[in-house]
């Protein structure tokens, strides 16, 4: 069922070439995800979340010594970090089902096939390179 629907659009990459095939497919899944965490937050309070999260963690860098004082920073901390996962669930619901997918997908193209590059299979590479893209990518397009 899915092979009639991906393998016209990245079959002939698969059988060309693999691993390059295998890296364009990461890039465009992960480039599509942070697309839609930048456009499905609100970009000015996960930043200032994400501000606020460091600075607790400098607070409780300098506070080191005294236990108590950083207890409670790190109840505030465990709250704002709280809030700033809800708010990055949002993407994650729309763009959890297409990944499934398109993984299991992946799975039929690419079993078989063995070790890409290094010894690594699939999965490996797929990880791999999307954490280097999304990585790239954030902070390209200025994601929080």
């Amino acid at each position: 069922m899915l092979d009639s629907f991906f393998n016209p659009i990245f079959g002939p990459f698969v059988n060309w070439n693999p691993l390059i095939a295998l890296l364009i497919i990461s890039f465009l899944m992960t480039f599509l995800i942070t697309l839609s965490y930048k456009y499905l937050t609100n970009q000015e309070l996960m930043k200032s979340l994400k501000d606020e999260l460091k600075d607790f963690q400098k607070q409780m860098k300098d506070n080191k010594d005294n236990s108590q004082k950083v207890m409670d920073i790190q109840k505030q901390s465990l709250e704002k970090n709280m809030k700033y996962m809800m708010h990055s669930f949002k993407p994650t619901l729309y763009t959890f089902i297409p990944l499934i997918i398109i993984f299991t997908w992946l799975k039929n193209a690419y079993t078989g096939k063995g070790a890409l590059i290094f010894g690594l299979t699939w999965i490996w590479v797929y990880i791999i390179s999307s954490i280097i893209f999304s990585i790239l990518l954030r902070k390209v397009l200025k994601v929080y």
